[in-house]
């Protein structure tokens, strides 16, 4: 299906919402443990989805974000989400598995263990910067729990929304998978419904009410948010190396990314060797970012109006702003809005206390790696962490010393990619983990389950209670 061919389809109302889940909901009681024949089959579904449908998702992306490289999210969407699905169908009977726990030896012979159950129908909310990476992800493992699940994707990315909801309808029957479009107004609703897990992605002002909302349900949440995401460049790391590896991943999607670096600590004294490092970065990867195909644009007037007031409140507090792209200009008419890199922004501008989810990058320089560990752990705990260094001290000393949802070591990003390591925030960046075994782990409950022998000896611990019981009793507190 190309996305030419997607059908218009209105927003969806209230009823249509609340009917969807009821429906899943009933399907989830007639089914409450589909066997690992029957997600596997799921999965397979989803994968099928997405490998026969690149064109559409990639042309759909393109058209929400004005421009989007078809080629970031080829690597960046189509990449990982086949790869998270793969993943799940080939460990899918091992985490099925009951898992053998020790029994206490006045317990025994009796056996405990525990089993994933699944939950029922799970909720997941997508935001527009990823809309096809971070509605497969979730859903994977939901799927790959034994549950039903209805995803709301983003009013911001229309295009992309409309065609997964086709898609989801051709691959699924409605009680098993339902995508949900429309405005503010569904999103609330979606938000209210008594799920058995909801997963949000998206800012940490909206996420606090979606926990609001399911508070009144107490529904579970996994709460995926974002914040400012430090790069700290070690003592004596090469800093050409080290800006390469952030300007890249600053970079990709024009930095709107949850996990970009949002700031750069680095050394005293080699401020300025990073900055031309920087340059030289961006002129190798996007000659002309005002042009070039593989740069994304700015995805709606709105962001691209919020950045470039980030840029004129830091240049009016004396910040100084660098274009990393020779002569070129933030341009409103395209969304076009080139790497920037700005020094000496002081901390009260809110380039420097609100996520920037955009392709700029405040430069930040620290006297000794205490002070940079110091500016880190004096602002919220951010979803992501990155350090360059080679002393393997220094690096434990960071890793110990700082709280946040993820770290990659001389590099950025990468850890998300990986399916047997969780993702998650900490804080204001978030809570609760998914992907791989762990996404599993999210949307099942871990249920305990002993089981008594035949013979046994608990009866001696029954009223009355005479001398034979307080005899055990001296012996088991002893």
């Amino acid at each position: 299906m190309s996305a030419a061919t997607v059908p218009h389809r209105a927003s969806a109302n209230l009823e249509h919402v609340r009917s969807t889940f009821a429906l899943q909901r009933d399907a989830f009681s007639r089914a409450t443990y589909p066997d690992a024949e029957t997600r596997d089959r799921w999965l397979a579904a989803l994968g099928r989805l997405l490998r026969e449908n690149i064109g559409a998702i990639v042309a759909a992306i393109a058209s929400d974000f004005g421009h989007r490289s078809h080629r970031e999210t080829e690597l960046l969407e189509i990449f990982p989400s086949l790869e998270a699905v793969e993943h799940a169908r080939r460990n899918l009977r091992g985490w099925m598995k009951p898992q053998r726990r020790r029994v206490s030896l006045w317990f025994q012979p009796g056996r405990a263990e525990v089993i994933a159950q699944p939950l029922g129908v799970i909720g997941i909310v997508v935001p527009w910067n990823y809309p096809i990476y971070l509605a497969v992800g979730p859903l994977v493992g939901a799927l790959a729990a034994g549950n039903r699940a209805m995803v709301k994707m983003s009013e911001l990315a229309p295009a992309t929304g409309a065609l997964l909801e086709a898609l989801v309808a051709e691959h699924f029957r409605p009680d098993e998978v339902c995508v949900i479009n429309g405005e503010v107004a569904i999103a609330r609703a979606f938000g209210e419904l008594p799920f058995d897990h909801l997963l949000f992605t998206g800012s940490t002002a909206v996420g606090r009410a979606v926990m609001r909302s399911a508070a009144d349900n107490l529904t579970p949440v996994t709460l995926e948010l974002g914040g400012k995401s430090p790069a700290i460049v070690g003592p004596d790391y090469p800093v050409a190396a080290a800006a390469e590896r952030i300007l890249v991943g600053k970079c990709l999607n024009a930095g709107q990314t949850c996990i970009a670096p949002d700031y750069a600590l680095v050394p005293e004294g080699r401020v300025r060797e990073f900055a031309e490092a920087a340059a030289r970065v961006v002129s190798e990867c996007y000659p002309d970012p005002m042009q070039s195909p593989d740069y994304t644009a700015i995805v709606n007037d709105r962001h691209f109006a919020r950045l470039a007031g980030y840029l004129d409140e830091a240049r009016a507090k004396g910040a100084q702003v660098r274009s990393l792209a020779p002569e070129a200009t933030p341009d409103p008419a395209t969304r076009r809005f080139p790497p920037t890199l700005v020094n000496y922004a002081p901390d009260d501008c809110r380039l420097m206390r609100e996520e920037i989810f955009g392709p700029i990058l405040p430069v930040v320089p620290y006297r000794d790696l205490e002070d940079a560990i110091a500016y880190v752990n004096a602002r919220p705990r951010p979803l992501a962490l990155y350090y360059f260094d080679r002393d393997e001290r220094r690096i434990a000393r960071v890793l110990t010393s700082t709280i946040a949802g993820g770290v990659t070591i001389n590099d950025t990003l990468l850890h998300i990619a990986q399916e047997r390591l969780p993702f998650g925030g900490v804080g204001p960046s978030g809570m609760g983990e998914y992907h791989g075994r762990d996404g599993f782990d999210a949307f099942s409950k871990r249920k305990a389950v002993f089981r008594q022998a035949r013979l046994n000896a608990i009866g001696l611990f029954n009223p009355p209670y005479g001398k034979g019981f307080e005899r055990l009793m001296r012996l088991l507190l002893r």
